[in-house]
């Protein structure tokens, strides 16, 4: 069997909530900087979620439409290691997005037909993440998109599902589309953007039924962390 995919928890706004996504095992977790969002995360919370998890975990920062300068100083303020795009920012936006910050980058693209499917192919970034489209809402929709559409995907940028995903779904998405990770938000809350404990354990073990993790071996010791750092991504295999 394959290795099950990663799991990016969003929608995270506390420590603690951050703390027991990286206990289920998570690869990334995502923190709304976009204020209008109802899972927004304070800067200083958001910085504070970096300083402790960032040596074991990808901190993604969310982004929608902003200035580039904003997204920079953001990215070096909280130290993150990834930077998801979720607006209708183009590809060169994003490309300079990367040079500006140094993190990784992820394209997301809301789905409603096909033709959203092959379009975000236009992104050379270093992942694409694909949603659900709902009008007015920039993901959080709760709602599945129809994966048969993915059959029209022929990029081979690292894909990261997300959209509706429970503890519940998440074996039929997996085995549907066999993503690189698997992201979400409302599946695993008691309220926006308060996590249940419970649902973020049964998503994970979820996800871990669908394949062969990878065999446990030591870890190398990290070198000391750089004045302002930010995290060192962990490439697709």
């Amino acid at each position: 069997m394959p290795r099950p995919p990663r799991i990016k928890f969003w929608g995270i706004t506390n420590l603690d909530d951050a703390q027991r996504a990286v206990d289920a095992g998570a690869w990334a977790i995502g923190l709304i900087l976009w204020h209008a969002s109802k899972r927004a995360c304070d800067v200083a919370e958001a910085a504070r979620i970096s300083a402790r998890l960032r040596r074991t975990v990808e901190i993604a920062g969310v982004f929608v439409n902003q200035p580039l300068d904003d997204v920079e100083r953001l990215a070096d303020t909280i130290g993150l290691s990834l930077v998801q795009l979720h607006g209708d920012e183009g590809p060169a936006y994003c490309a300079e997005a990367g040079r500006r910050t140094g993190a990784k980058i992820i394209k997301a693209q809301s789905v409603r037909l096909a033709s959203d499917v092959v379009g975000i192919e236009a992104f050379r970034t270093d992942f694409h993440l694909l949603d659900t489209h709902r009008e007015g809402l920039r993901g959080g929709t709760g709602e599945t998109f129809d994966w048969r559409m993915l059959a029209r995907r022929h990029s081979n940028v690292p894909l990261i599902l997300s959209g509706g995903l429970t503890p519940d779904n998440v074996v039929a998405a997996i085995e549907a589309v066999r993503p690189f990770a698997v992201d979400v938000a409302s599946g695993t809350e008691a309220s926006p953007g308060v996590k249940d404990p419970d649902k973020l354990t049964a998503f994970a073990a979820a996800v871990r039924s669908t394949g062969d993790p990878e065999p446990e071996r030591e870890r190398p010791a990290r070198p000391p962390a750089p004045a302002h750092p930010r995290g060192t991504p962990v490439r697709p295999s």
